[in-house]
C-alpha cells in the first residue's frame, strides 16, 4: 500500500511534508528518502512519540525532522500561525474517530496548505470521510480494508506527480 500510494505521488523533491498522526514516522520517513526537502511530525500519544524519536535518531534524522507533540487539529493551527506552508500531507488518523474530519477542515481553515498541496488520508473502508470545502478529491483507494483518499487544495493547481492521477 505504501509504495502504491509514493509510486503515484511521484518525485517528492523540494516538497514540505506534513505527517499528521505521525504513529511510528513510516509515511514521512519514506517521503524524506524520496527527495522530500523538511518534515513536520505530529503525535500525541506518548508511546508513538517515543517510536518515532526512536525511529528519526536510529536513522540520524533527529536533528532535520521537527517533532510537534501536541493534538493534531491544535498543531495545525499553530503551524497556520507561524505562515509554515506544506506540499504534501499525510494522515493516518484512528479509524473509529471525529479526527480526520476535523483535521482536513484545520488544514483548510488554517492556511497551512501551499498552491498545489496533496493531501493523502489513511481511513478504514468502514468509516468514509468526506473531503473539507476547498478541498478537492483526486483519487481514492482500496486496500483490504483500508482506503487510501488523494484530495489537491482547490484554490492552488496541481504540480507535478503530487497532485495528477
Amino acid at each position: 500500500m505504501r509504495e502504491s500510494l509514493f509510486a503515484r505521488l511521484g518525485d517528492l523533491s523540494g516538497v514540505a511534508v506534513l505527517d499528521l498522526y505521525a504513529g511510528t514516522g513510516a509515511l514521512g520517513v519514506e517521503a524524506v528518502s524520496r527527495g522530500a526537502d523538511s518534515l513536520v511530525c505530529v503525535e500525541q500519544a506518548p508511546l508513538c512519540l517515543a517510536a518515532l524519536r526512536a525511529n528519526l535518531a536510529e536513522l540520524g534524522l533527529g536533528p532535520t525532522v521537527r517533532v510537534i507533540a501536541d493534538d493534531a487539529v491544535r498543531a495545525v493551527r499553530r503551524l497556520g500561525r507561524s505562515s509554515q506552508r506544506f506540499d504534501l500531507v499525510l494522515m493516518d488518523p484512528p479509524y473509529v474517530s471525529a479526527e480526520a474530519p476535523r483535521a482536513l477542515e484545520a488544514l483548510v481553515e488554517a492556511g497551512v496548505l501551499a498552491e498545489g498541496a496533496t493531501v493523502v488520508l489513511e481511513s478504514g473502508r468502514r468509516h468514509p470521510v468526506a473531503a473539507a470545502a476547498g478541498l478537492v478529491r483526486v483519487d481514492e483507494r482500496r486496500y483490504g480494508e483500508t482506503v487510501l483518499t488523494r484530495w489537491v487544495a482547490a484554490s492552488g493547481r496541481s504540480s507535478g506527480g503530487r497532485g495528477d492521477t
